[in-house]
């Protein structure tokens, strides 16, 4: 299926690992040109390289910003330095996010202040920097990367959960501000998903290891994984292709979405 997405500007944030990177680079496979947003210059450099060259010899167009998109001028910093790359912004994936296990007693302001910047303002920043040019060229996408939690908050992750769900009603009201325009604006809402976010050492696997009492990081990741009708976490190709499809000319139709990818975990039909 073709895409329509060649030749396409996109710029995807918390693009060095997991979801971001592989949105990345299936955007890059299509033929997109890519601005890969992330903090961690080294990882960030080697994401890049990732989505040129994939050692099959096509030449696929991939350049990288480290920046960490709670400063507050990261919305207008990211639209510069695609328009010094590329020209314009057709598309803005903001994906960039982190969590972590602990009960609702245990978060401090400060951390609920963090999610806050990053969950909801540092979207917010982008898309008003980036939306503008989209209206006026009557064509754009943007995806936010919210969350399971944000439709069903998660007991030991509120902060996070709260963010997410503000990060949804964010996305709706550009979504009904710009539909009209071009501009389509939905949400995907991942569940648990083997990024490096969950998977790798002192990550939430391993968080919600120490919580449940499980005797090790395998009896962890089934139990996690059977709490889901699918019986399994997600696969990040799997989270990363329907957002490439929301990218997409395919996606015509979609605006103001929150699409669940999550194994069915949420037991809702809206």
């Amino acid at each position: 299926m073709d895409l329509g997405l060649a030749g396409r500007v996109c710029v995807v944030t918390g693009a060095s690992r997991g979801i971001g990177r592989e949105t990345a680079r299936q955007l890059c496979a299509e033929g997109a040109r890519v601005l890969l947003v992330a903090r961690g210059e080294e990882v960030l450099s080697d994401a890049v390289e990732l989505c040129r060259d994939e050692g099959d010899g096509a030449k696929r167009v991939a350049e990288g910003l480290a920046l960490d998109v709670t400063d507050g001028d990261a919305g207008e910093r990211i639209v510069a330095e695609a328009e010094r790359h590329f020209d314009r912004v057709d598309v803005l994936v903001n994906n960039a996010g982190t969590a972590r296990w602990r009960s609702l007693d245990e978060v401090p302001d400060d951390d609920w202040q963090a999610a806050w910047e990053l969950n909801v303002m540092a979207p917010l920043r982008a898309m008003r920097a980036a939306v503008p040019g989209m209206r006026e060229r009557g064509w754009g996408r943007v995806v936010n990367v919210a969350s399971t939690a944000g439709k069903r908050p998660s007991a030991m992750m509120p902060e996070y959960s709260v963010a997410k769900a503000a990060e949804l009603s964010l996305s709706r009201l550009f979504a009904d501000q710009c539909a009209a325009d071009g501009v389509l604006v939905n949400a995907v809402c991942p569940g648990p998903t083997k990024s490096e976010l969950w998977m790798g050492e002192g990550g939430l696997l391993d968080q919600s290891q120490r919580a449940a009492g499980h005797s090790s990081r395998e009896e962890a990741l089934e139990a996690s994984g059977a709490k889901r009708p699918i019986r399994r976490l997600a696969e990040v190709e799997e989270i990363a292709g329907a957002i490439v499809f929301l990218c997409s000319e395919r996606a015509s139709y979609v605006a103001g979405a929150a699409w669940s990818v999550d194994g069915g975990t949420v037991q809702v039909i809206i």
